[in-house]
């Protein structure tokens, strides 16, 4: 019988784009402080500066008659790009990525001799790139007391190579690039078609493709320019807040419904915060209105160049408290009046176009149609469209797509996520969606890269900061809390829509759940550790496997058919002896069992708690072990009642696979009942799988 096979639907290109726009960006804004201060220690001690200072700004000579070096030389060809360098490894392969990734980064910047900031952006993520896959070869394979050794010398030896690459290879290539791209500037520049940019910049603002743009082209031709110039005008193209504050006036004076009511606020988070894809729904909603932010940009652009005036570093973000403290001491006239013709003339514009329409597209339902549409473009959910009316009513996130990511958070990373999670990932895998990553961490280790995020109730709050663009859902049982339900309808719904959750590529049921489970709690979940650039494990294995090393997590000795406690807390107690007994843990982490119980419960569900230590308790921990202990008669646990109470301690996440299939234990009730009734302590290893033979 023929099977048919469904295509997987590709991805466009405007999605690629955006993707890579996104990253180069993510390797530029967090480093804008050092750009900024680069910039003012530019404008206050330069020769042209403010308060000129030889010593400081690297002009003139010294008593014995040679340059002063200054600050600003050095920050701008060594700090700067090595931040870039560093960052962009760092989020390819957390700070080892990083650290080769700088390393490559400096071959670069010796051996071009100019600021090498799309060097940077290229020998950083390669550097963190390279590493991960060699880091993949041996993962494993290290004898135990050598693992300082291995990594300490393959990242060293492979940074040197690197950085030679970057000195011969890349750094020619670069220059050579950056001398092209600086002579078609120039050629704009000169025959006052510089302007004509606005054509491409602000659709691209609107279709979030402005950071490709930005921040892999201008920005670091800008810098360059500065360098020799002291300002360059390339930094405020993209930058600049009058075309979308003159929309967002149009609409304050004749928009209606939902889109007047709200342009006041969007008008000041863009022009003051910087934050213009606030706009970009009001555009979206009636798209002639891109011709409005043209036109202002073209203007503003015009101005820029009649005027002279330019900038001293990146204006980033583009508030008008930004553009005025990168603005150069000569160019705040130019600045000014770039920043306001543009407001007028895209405000002109675009009230043209609203008040000509026979159909203003203004109502309620048209701005959340919009601003939906804009985060479906943007490929997650936008953390200012709330301000907007119909948007996100409620502080509760909206898919702008398919489910891809859910995390579950505890405060340790350790015991309860790792339950719940794999209770989770089995709910999902078994509604036919294994390619949807489940995994689990400790909440100061979450990024706002997840779709939904699943937490205690009690720790919900402190999550939702940190992860503002996910769908949060709270739990009380982490073995059968009706949440499950939800969120496994909430991916069946937005993965149907999409039609490409069950291609025929996916992992074995039994790959997609092991992927999971031991790496999330120091790892984001878009790319588990130990995992190929696809997400999937490098060497896939069931469910019960058992990982080297793993075989005396859970002994014999550890596991009480009668427990003697009668309380909560010394439940707590005699599960701690049992660790302490074993040596895997000190005294020191009993205590932190405790403190963590205080804080967030352990109840699991399903007559199950799984007592451990904070987060800040893993120096407590000697060796990863499993204690067990069944109370017959019961024990209130917060209200709750509780027969099986697990220990749990773990180092570099071994005790995850065991967590594991406890899960799958006490999420069958049939299994549940035989623990109950088990008479020897080998039915209830038997029950809790293979994972120690």
């Amino acid at each position: 019988m023929a099977t048919e096979t469904v295509a997987k639907p590709r991805t466009s290109a405007r999605v690629h784009v955006q993707k890579f726009g996104t990253f180069l960006s993510g390797m530029i804004m967090p480093n804008i402080g050092a750009f900024i201060a680069w910039g003012l220690i530019t404008a206050l001690f330069i020769e042209k500066g403010y308060i000129p200072i030889p010593e400081l700004g690297g002009f003139g000579t010294n008593a014995d008659g040679d340059p002063n070096g200054g600050i600003v030389g050095p920050m701008i060809t060594y700090l700067l790009p090595l931040l870039i360098g560093y960052t962009g490894g760092k989020m390819v392969h957390d700070v080892r990525g990083g650290v080769v990734g700088a390393i490559g980064t400096m071959g670069v910047i010796v051996g071009a001799g100019i600021p090498m900031f799309i060097g940077a952006m290229i020998m950083g993520p390669l550097g963190g790139w390279t590493m991960k896959k060699l880091d993949t070869l041996w993962d494993g394979k290290i004898r135990p007391g050598f693992e300082m050794l291995v990594n300490n010398f393959s990242a060293g030896i492979w940074g040197a190579i690197l950085a030679l690459i970057g000195f011969f290879a890349v750094s020619p290539l670069v220059a050579a690039f950056t001398d092209a791209a600086g002579k078609v500037v120039e050629f704009l520049v000169n025959n006052g078609l510089l302007p004509l940019t606005s054509i491409f910049i602000e659709p691209a603002k609107v279709l979030f493709l402005n950071n490709a743009i930005n921040h892999g082209v201008l920005t670091p031709l800008g810098i360059q320019q500065a360098q020799v110039d002291g300002k360059s005008i390339l930094f405020l193209l993209e930058a600049n807040p009058g075309p979308g504050l003159g929309i967002l006036l149009a609409f304050m004076l004749f928009g209606r419904g939902a889109a007047k009511a709200s342009a006041p606020g969007a008008a000041i988070i863009h022009f003051f915060g910087g934050i213009h894809e606030i706009y970009f729904p009001y555009v979206l909603m009636k798209p002639a209105l891109i011709l409005a932010a043209i036109a202002g940009g073209m203007t503003g652009i015009a101005t820029l160049s009649l005027t002279g005036a330019g900038f001293r570093a990146p204006v980033a973000p583009g508030s008008i408290i930004a553009v005025y403290a990168q603005a150069a001491s000569d160019s705040y006239v130019g600045v000014t009046l770039s920043v306001l013709l543009a407001t007028v003339v895209s405000f002109l514009v675009a009230a043209l176009i609203l008040r000509t329409s026979k159909n203003k597209g203004e109502a309620d339902g048209d701005l959340s149609a919009a601003t939906s549409k804009m985060e479906e473009m943007k490929g997650k959910k936008s953390s200012i469209s709330g301000h907007l009316g119909g948007s996100a009513g409620g502080g509760v996130a909206v898919l702008a797509g398919p489910v891809r990511n859910v995390v579950f958070a505890c405060d340790a990373g350790m015991g309860s996520s790792a339950m719940g999670a794999s209770v989770l990932r089995n709910k999902i895998k078994a509604a036919g969606f294994p390619d949807v990553k489940v995994t689990n961490s400790a909440i100061a280790n979450l990024k706002d890269t997840y779709d939904i995020v699943v937490t205690h109730q009690d720790l919900t709050e402190r999550a939702m900061p940190a992860t503002a663009s996910a769908r949060h859902f709270s739990v009380d049982n982490f073995m059968s809390s009706p949440s499950y339900d939800e969120i496994v309808e909430l991916v069946r719904s937005s993965n149907s829509a999409d039609g490409d959750a069950n291609d025929g590529g996916s992992l074995a049921a039994g790959g997609a759940g092991a992927a999971g489970v031991g790496s999330a709690s120091t790892t984001p979940v878009s790319e588990p550790a130990a995992t190929t650039s696809h997400g999937a494990h490098a060497a896939a294995a069931p469910l019960d496997a058992t990982p080297a090393g793993a075989g005396t997590i859970l002994a014999a000795e550890s596991v009480i058919l009668t427990g003697t406690a009668t309380t909560r807390d010394a439940a707590i107690d005699e599960a701690g002896r049992l660790l302490l007994a074993r040596g895997a843990v000190d005294q020191g982490y009993i205590d932190a069992m405790h403190e963590r119980e205080e804080s967030v419960s352990t109840y699991m569900g399903s007559l199950l708690a799984i007592p451990h230590g904070t987060n800040a308790a893993k120096d407590h921990i000697i060796k990863s072990a499993v204690s067990v202990i069944r109370y017959p008669e019961g024990i209130d646990w917060n209200g709750k009642q509780v027969k099986f109470v697990v220990g749990v301690a773990g180092v570099n996440n071994e005790h995850l696979h065991i967590l594991s299939s406890i899960a799958k234990v006490f999420t069958d009730k049939a299994q549940v009942a035989q623990l109950e009734a088990a008479g020897t302590v080998e039915e209830v290893l038997e029950l809790f799988g293979k994972v120690n033979s």
